[in-house]
């Protein structure tokens, strides 16, 4: 799974986590989201797990976070909808009443795919996430509140 991850980090446009981390790193990440009990859903595509989505606690009582990816050659096929919509119904399950995330501006396909799934924007964390390079990303927040 990290070995994937690894592949959308390194493309250096869809994830906070900085291009160049190590798989290692990456690898200990789940392990520990695996030992506290976060939910995570992947994409098996046969041979290889080509994405997933994690929903992880908030600082918020009832609230969950989601984190997805997805390989760059199984975009676009309605597997993020498989996903998000398998989290929601796990989020309920858990009885959340909120699950929350960040999309950067630049990613009109992944905001397209959480408003579809009902999410809206909350708001904007302006030049909230500094890059290796110095320079500093903005994120859209959205959320979706759970029935």
């Amino acid at each position: 799974m990290a070995e994937g991850m690894k592949v959308v980090v390194d493309e250096g446009r869809w994830l906070a986590t900085p291009a160049g981390t190590e798989a290692r790193f990456l690898a200990d990440r789940f392990a520990r989201a695996i030992e506290d009990d976060h939910a995570l859903f992947v994409l098996d595509d046969g041979d290889r797990i080509a994405g997933c989505l994690g929903l992880h606690p908030s600082a918020a009582d009832g609230v969950l976070e989601l984190g997805m990816w997805l390989l760059p050659d199984v975009r676009g096929r309605g597997h993020g909808r498989r996903l998000v919509e398998a989290a929601l119904e796990e989020a309920v399950r858990r009885g959340a009443h909120k699950v929350q995330l960040e999309v950067y501006p630049d990613n009109p396909r992944g905001v397209a795919l959480y408003a579809a799934t009902g999410f809206e924007v909350e708001g904007v964390r302006r030049d909230h996430y500094r890059r290796p390079d110095g320079s500093l990303r903005s994120a859209i927040v959205m959320a979706r509140l759970l029935g």
